[in-house]
């Protein structure tokens, strides 16, 4: 049966650069491939005609010389190369080789450059939960924290080995950190068993981290807590994470802020809110109340006469500073109207005289008041 035209084979126009091809080749393969068309009992013969017709097509030499002679390129003599074209299976285990680079290639590290050969390994992020007071959030704070971290050992030196020795090439994957084995059409890329991966190994570890370059041990940090956090807040200390392994740069230390509970303020973003109980006396009458301030002050707040439990009064800027600027925010006072507990004989005598009093005052409020007595009145008769 007489071959395809490449071209066809691989969904690509003629004359297409080496990327086009490339791109048509990723699509065909993904479309064709044999675990993906088990019901089609064609699927290997057209998957290996794809990888044929790349084989030739990716060759900058050989894609020339197929447009100009065709398939008689590679045939009898006239190309003097393969014969038979590309239809055994050591042929068809190296496209599907590079296939498999193509697909899956950045999952697996990539050919050549990957596993091993980028053997530092940056450290790990740590997080530190730092609960923090009402006023230090205010005003700002500097605390010291002891982070329990992996650092460099200072006696390799972070090398792993005795004395600060360099690691060796690993011999079984030739310092790759993978090792590849053929199966059938199949080539199977994994881990090295012998160095995990990292490319090297150490002869003779060190005693006091056991070959791995770190030991973990409590740090002392000096942090800066400026004014204006809040719970949620994240402080970021560049390099000041996990060290990181064969020589890689260190992590980062991501502290989160929570905020203490207050005995007198709620907090709501940059605003305060506070309750303040003032007297019957005070609140008839009106008057002045003083109250603490979040800065470690005093204000004094004018109460209007007449004032009910829930009225709402605000302080202008005697709130929070905003975290990045952009000014203070308020205080709220809501003033609560306690009720005396305890009277004394005369205290009870005077409060009766105002009632009488206030019930003159508002004699539609006495009726209300009588006839709500009478009603009782009537019932425990």
């Amino acid at each position: 049966m007489a071959k395809r035209d490449y071209y066809e084979v691989l969904g690509a126009s003629k004359g297409a650069s080496a990327d086009e091809l490339k791109k048509a080749y990723r699509v065909k393969a993904k479309e064709l491939h044999p675990d993906r068309n088990s019901d089609n009992p064609n699927a290997e013969a057209q998957f290996k005609e794809l990888n044929e017709a790349y084989e030739v097509m990716k060759d900058a030499d050989k894609k020339a010389a197929y447009d100009r002679y065709g398939h008689a390129a590679f045939e009898g003599g006239m190309g003097g190369g393969q014969r038979g074209g590309y239809g055994g299976q050591g042929d068809f285990s190296s496209a599907f080789s590079d296939v498999f680079e193509d697909l899956f290639g950045d999952f697996m590290g990539g050919r050549g450059g990957g596993g091993g050969r980028s053997r530092a390994q940056r450290g790990s992020d740590l997080r530190y939960n730092l609960r923090v007071s009402m006023e230090e959030a205010f005003s700002g704070v500097q605390k010291t924290i002891n982070v329990p971290t992996a650092v460099t050992c200072d006696t390799c030196r972070g090398t792993g080995a005795e004395g600060g020795a360099e690691p060796v090439g690993c011999p079984t994957c030739s310092g790759m950190g993978k090792v590849r084995a053929q199966q059938g059409f199949f080539t199977v890329e994994r881990t090295c068993p012998t160095c995990n991966g990292a490319g090297q190994i150490v002869k003779n570890p060190c005693k006091v981290c056991h070959g791995h370059g770190r030991v973990e041990k409590d740090r002392s940090l000096s942090v800066n807590i400026p004014a204006g956090v809040e719970t949620g807040t994240r402080i970021r200390l560049a390099g000041e994470g996990e060290a990181g392994a064969r020589g890689g740069p260190s992590g980062d230390l991501y502290i989160f802020i929570e905020m203490k509970e207050h005995p007198l303020f709620q907090r709501d973003g940059v605003h305060l809110f506070c309750r303040v109980p003032i007297t019957i006396a005070t609140a008839a009458l009106g008057g002045e109340v003083e109250v603490p301030t979040i800065d470690g002050g005093n204000a004094r707040v004018k109460v209007p006469a007449g004032a009910q439990t829930g009225k709402q009064m605000r302080l202008r800027s005697k709130g929070m500073p905003a975290l990045r600027g952009g000014g203070t925010g308020d205080m709220v006072i809501e003033l609560a109207v306690e009720t005396p507990v305890n009277l004394t004989s005369r205290q009870k005598e005077i409060l009766r005289e105002f009632d009488t009093l206030a019930a003159n005052n508002n004699p539609e409020g006495a009726s209300f008041f009588t006839k709500v007595k009478s009603f009782w009145d009537g019932m425990k008769g």
